[in-house]
């Protein structure tokens, strides 16, 4: 085997522990905004809500694809760009995901959650048009992440609503 062979196996093998560690940092915030909450299933079905509303079983399946789509997308800006606005765009928007959660269903705060999806939704926008820029793959896989933060947004704002 030859130097640059052996240096390229290398590389791969950091781009790939790179995708585990974009993995790791989505499963983390998701886990740190389920800290601390418990029962969330039986909260939402205890809330009144519009009748439009998915079931609660729903929300898990969407935001495990999601949370793989937000770490895919990140990565691939990362391997085109590396550290720069695109991805510190990507990490506030992840942060803010991390907040709702303990806002809507940890404190109860419905109006507070509000204000966070609409923060999340405007980093989200900024995390796409940054993205836009490097990678046409990553943006796309951020439309549905958007899409579905647009959607819980509605929800957020009925259930805020339907609960004063």
């Amino acid at each position: 085997m030859t130097i640059s062979g052996s240096l390229r196996r290398v590389g791969r093998g950091r781009k790939w522990l790179a995708l585990l560690g974009f993995g790791a940092a989505v499963t983390v915030a998701a886990a740190v905004g389920a800290l601390g909450v418990r029962n969330t299933q039986e909260e939402y079905a205890d809330l009144a809500q519009p009748a439009w509303a998915p079931p609660s079983w729903l929300f898990g399946p969407v935001w495990t694809v999601l949370y793989g789509f937000i770490a895919v997308a990140g990565w691939l800006v990362w391997q085109r760009a590396g550290w720069g606005p695109a991805l510190g765009a990507w990490v506030t928007q992840l942060v803010l995901n991390a907040i709702w959660t303990p806002l809507f269903f940890g404190a109860g705060r419905y109006g507070l959650a509000f204000a966070d999806i609409i923060l999340m939704w405007l980093a989200i926008g900024v995390t796409v048009a940054l993205f836009r820029r490097v990678s046409r793959p990553a943006t796309l896989l951020l439309l549905p992440y958007w899409a579905w933060v647009t959607f819980a947004g509605a929800l957020n704002l009925a259930i805020w609503q339907l609960n004063r």
